[in-house]
């Protein structure tokens, strides 16, 4: 992922499945049998390599138990939160940490975007 880009779409979202799933504390191949998608095509997804289609976001939002509106959220650059010096600050240091590897970082930041993105959907309702 190039570091001006920090919510390109299908790796954040990849990302974000894979952050999501090990919050859960579920291997890849539970979440395989749990959304009945693939192993290897799940791999995929979360290494930014393929964009799912709506019912394979749809199987993983149900065995993750998370909103389907979150998963699209994250595959679509276009909704991704507003950035600022706050946000810049934090990507820049979660960048600059040499002690994560290059896919905590990603997942990291997925997470980050997704909690921005909720906060801000909150702030439209209200």
């Amino acid at each position: 992922m190039p570091d001006d880009k920090w919510f390109p779409g299908k790796g954040t979202l990849g990302a974000y499945i894979r952050a999501q799933r090990e919050l859960s504390r579920m291997s890849l191949r539970e979440l395989a049998r749990l959304s009945q998608v693939s192993n290897a095509y799940l791999s995929q997804v979360e290494r930014g390599l393929h964009e799912p289609s709506l019912r394979v976001l749809a199987a993983v939002a149900e065995a993750l138990s998370l909103p389907l509106e979150d998963l699209m959220a994250q595959a679509r650059p276009d909704t991704a939160p507003g950035s600022g010096p706050e946000v810049d600050a934090v990507v820049a240091a979660v960048r600059a940490e040499p002690r994560l590897t290059q896919a905590q970082k990603e997942a990291l930041l997925a997470v980050y975007s997704s909690y921005l993105a909720e906060a801000d959907s909150r702030q439209a309702d209200h």
